[in-house]
């Protein structure tokens, strides 16, 4: 079970994330939680001022991290003094070790990606120790585990490479001993750490692939992802109107939605639960009861458009050289810079002299490839574009379904166009600026008129 930020957010939220474990002590729950809702934009900010060795605004910040957990402390813990006193002092104790390594960073201006690993991850620590508390409080006997020491990783700090064979190895029998006279045991999100035990991340929204890893390393009999949305939808209800709640999908069709712009799940979520065929359940943390979406393997989902996501902040990366033609190896060198220079790339598109790619603008090194490419090619860039992709199991083989995707986007340019050679998923690329109207049209063709269709047919009408 993983409580993202918003499910541990204040003393309500956590109370309510206890009542839900409370009703699956059954199944013995291993509970996987978020640092609270913006405390890691608060870490991000406290290194951002600590390298640029503002002293002052290091010190403001640290203190609201220190006080808001002291706060929750009191308001979820009071009622019995022994038990505040013990989470308090470990909230100090925590802090006080992150303000010795924030001063460090602040006295020499150089902040470590080691150190910024450790620092980030402290959010975790602070939640799963004060919830911890709070559950053994309300009863329910519960061993808190570090998570540091199960989910194991590459040497990469900010972006960590799980090693699943080693997690496999290490979890089961950490998870058995700390289920000793134990109802329930809770654990960090996001947090890892290499087969040395140097800190690292998995990077943001890492909670999600925390518990996936964990639950395919002691073949659970289910994934639950607890969030503060009915499940996944068939778009972003915050830029889309009369989105509508997925019963159910393919870990496929989930993992092209994550990839391709769905906030719901972290990227890599699926992958460990693919492994061992772990059904994954996404649910609301504020509507305990609903019935949410379930994530399960292909055979056992029907055929059809599940979704339609988005990205915003998109870059096409025009690549030109007549050495293209009839030259073997070039494309793997164009494609070799990109991975050298640690930039993903989503869309492709090729032809006899030309390769396209886009990629996300926010990107780190762009310049570093665009450089590179530039010693043997002829490079152009085209900014302020956005990607759409329609997801769905076997949609890129119904000619009828790709004519009704282009219909909405007929008044508009569209740049590139891009088919999954799964045919789970139909991307094309428009103006930033046409996004929004692209999105809904697209939406709205595809998930409401066919249903009026379909309801004139069956009616008689």
């Amino acid at each position: 079970m993983k409580f993202g930020g918003t499910s541990v957010a204040n003393e309500e939220a956590i109370s309510r994330t206890i009542s839900i474990v409370e009703g699956k002590l059954s199944e013995k729950p291993i509970v996987v939680v978020s640092a609270l809702s913006k405390v890691t934009d608060l870490l991000y900010k406290i290194c951002d001022a600590a390298s640029k060795k503002n002293r002052i605004e290091m010190l403001e910040l640290s203190a609201q991290l220190r006080a808001r957990h002291l706060e929750l402390c009191e308001k979820l813990l009071g009622e019995d003094s022994d038990v505040l006193s013990a989470a308090k002092s470990k909230v100090d104790s925590i802090c006080n070790e992150l303000d010795t390594i924030v001063g460090a960073v602040c006295t020499l201006g150089e902040l470590s990606e080691r150190s910024k690993a450790l620092i980030i991850s402290a959010g975790e620590y602070l939640s799963s120790n004060i919830i911890c508390s709070a559950m053994n409080l309300r009863g329910i006997k519960t061993k808190l585990m570090n998570a540091r020491n199960m989910i194991v990783t590459g040497n990469d700090y900010m972006k960590a490479e799980p090693v699943l064979a080693e997690i496999e190895a290490r979890v089961p029998a950490i998870v058995n001993e700390a289920f000793d006279g134990m109802d329930a045991v809770i654990t960090q999100g996001f947090v890892s750490a290499t087969l040395g035990g140097e800190p690292t991340v998995l990077g943001r929204g890492g909670s999600d692939y925390t518990a996936s890893l964990i639950g395919m390393a002691i073949d659970a009999e289910r994934i639950e992802i607890w969030t503060d949305v009915d499940g996944v939808k068939t778009a972003d209800p915050r830029s889309v109107r009369s989105t509508l709640t997925l019963d159910r999908l393919s870990f496929e069709e989930a993992a092209e939605m994550a990839h391709f712009g769905a906030k719901v799940l972290h990227p890599l979520t699926i992958e460990p639960a693919v492994k061992k065929n772990i059904p994954i359940k996404v649910l609301n943390s504020t509507n305990p009861e609903g019935k949410g979406t379930t994530i399960l393997h292909s055979d056992m989902i029907e055929d059809g458009v599940k979704s339609v996501s988005f990205k915003e902040n998109i870059l096409i990366i025009n690549i030109f050289s007549t050495k293209m033609i009839d030259v073997s190896g070039f494309v793997a060198k164009v494609f070799g810079i990109f991975s050298e220079k640690n930039v993903s790339i989503d869309l492709i598109s090729t032809s006899e002299a030309n390769i396209s790619v886009t990629v996300d603008a926010s990107q780190e090194n762009i310049d570093d490839v665009v450089k590179a490419l530039s010693a043997f090619a002829k490079v152009e860039l085209d900014y302020n574009k956005a990607q759409v992709s329609v997801i769905g199991k076997n949609i890129g083989g119904n000619n009828c379904m790709l004519k009704e995707i282009f219909s909405p986007v007929s008044e508009h340019t569209v740049y590139m166009v891009s088919q999954g050679a799964s045919y789970i998923n139909v991307s094309l690329v428009v103006d930033k600026s046409a996004l929004q109207e692209v999105v809904q049209s697209i939406h709205d063709l595809l998930f409401f008129q066919a249903q009026m269709y379909d309801y004139i047919r069956y009616n008689g009408y």
